[in-house]
């Protein structure tokens, strides 16, 4: 684990869009199918029209391949977006991408449950199976099936 910069260190918080936060290190388990999921209760980016703060609580889920993403090194590079002018779908898909390109994942989904502005919530999900495998399937079923069970408005 030599080659993580971030654990064990003082953390250096950068303001800014950052995607080179992100390290990653050796799944011990890639012929295990299972899922890793994170929470990040306050995730904040910019409106890049009216730079008003937006808040959010991101769940990201992911069966790993050959590589685990560090855990404080997502949490500095979801720090990141705090100054990152980007709508709500466009954060999530970035973040799901980066992390694609990261780990290549078999599977991995991204949520978004944003805080309401001016009355209305905004809930994006993304997702990605690997192409050529049976998590490709998986993906395209889930994405069919999610939100099959509306949560209620009033639970935030």
């Amino acid at each position: 684990m030599s080659e993580l910069k971030h654990l064990g260190n003082k953390s250096g918080y950068t303001f800014d869009y950052n995607p080179a936060l992100l390290e990653a290190f050796d799944n011990k388990h890639p012929e295990n199918d299972y899922f890793i999921k994170f929470n990040c209760p306050e995730f904040t980016s910019l409106c890049p029209i009216t730079n008003q703060p937006d808040f959010a609580t991101i769940y990201l889920s992911y069966i790993p391949d050959g590589k685990l993403v560090e855990s404080k090194s997502l949490k500095l590079y979801l720090f990141s977006f705090r100054n990152h002018g980007a709508f709500h779908e466009d954060c999530m898909n970035i973040i799901m991408k980066d992390l694609i390109a990261l780990l290549d994942p078999k599977y991995i989904e991204v949520t978004g449950k944003f805080l309401p502005r001016g009355g209305l919530s905004i809930d994006p999900w993304c997702n990605y199976g690997k192409p050529g495998t049976r998590f490709e399937q998986m993906a395209w079923l889930r994405l069919q099936n999610h939100d099959m069970n509306p949560e209620k408005i009033d639970n935030r």
